[in-house]
């Protein structure tokens, strides 16, 4: 008789139970979608990352990669929580290229996103000085090489300051170029250097608040924006790419060109 009463206490739970629709708890294997809209701010053995947020509702956070190579195996140097990341104490000088993925409360991992990125890290420096070739012409020019102040005559001098009667000029030798970018915000607003509209004459009118690109001598570019002027000497911030050739100054995104020979040897390596 207890058996029976046990029987039909199971068969009403049973009718009970499925009556009221009662779902099973659903656990998620979908991964989040790729991460898109990659971008870097290239600085002084730093790299600044920032993406687009995923759509999903349930993104737990972002896991970010670097690679020597587009199609090289990605190590992950990170995670973050919001869409960025900054990646101090890398190399200046290397070419590294990065991948974010996105991950949710379940653990599932997207892939790489598919946007081609990556930076070159380069010295930087703020509030340098140079002073009047005429009044002080061993504290007038500036060398990026050697990340000093220089006599304007001097070998490694990339630039001088000159005062010209009361017209302010920054002046390269002859075999080295300049052009006025016009009026930035700081120094990171130029991203790469130009490939025409070099000054013929050898000088750019300095104003408060212009960059000017730089190509060097030996085939480096760099960068200085102009903070305040007085008519002894310029205060200017400055970047300087030491890859020969390497015309980037602050890279941006690029479209995704090499996704699908990337997407074929796509590999992710755990730090």
């Amino acid at each position: 008789m207890k058996n029976r009463i046990i029987i039909y206490l199971l068969i009403i739970s049973s009718i009970i139970f499925y009556s009221c629709n009662i779902n099973f708890p659903y656990e998620d294997f979908t991964p989040p979608s790729p991460p898109k809209n990659i971008t870097v701010l290239n600085g002084d053995q730093r790299v600044d990352l920032y993406w687009r947020q995923n759509p999903e509702n349930d993104i737990a956070g972002y896991n970010i990669y670097y690679s020597y190579s587009y199609n090289g195996k990605y190590t992950l140097i990170g995670s973050s929580g919001t869409n960025s990341f900054i990646d101090y104490g890398m190399s200046n000088g290397v070419k590294y290229y990065y991948a974010v993925t996105a991950y949710d409360y379940n653990g599932n991992e997207s892939e790489l996103s598919q946007d081609v990125i990556y930076a070159v890290p380069r010295p930087e420096g703020f509030n340098q000085s140079i002073f009047d070739f005429r009044r002080f012409p061993n504290n007038s020019g500036y060398s990026f090489s050697k990340y000093s102040v220089v006599p304007y005559n001097s070998l490694d001098a990339d630039f001088f300051f000159e005062n010209y009667q009361g017209t302010y000029f920054l002046v390269v030798y002859d075999d080295t170029d300049i052009k006025d970018m016009g009026p930035t915000i700081d120094i990171y607003d130029i991203q790469f250097a130009p490939t025409s509209g070099w000054s013929t004459s050898k000088d750019e009118i300095a104003k408060v608040g212009n960059t000017y690109v730089i190509w060097t001598w030996n085939n480096r570019y760099a960068k200085i924006r102009i903070k305040n002027i007085t008519p002894d000497r310029i205060v200017f911030d400055w970047a300087y790419q030491t890859v020969e050739g390497e015309p980037m100054l602050k890279p941006n995104r690029e479209r995704n060109k090499l996704y699908l020979s990337r997407k074929l040897n796509q590999t992710k390596e755990m730090d």
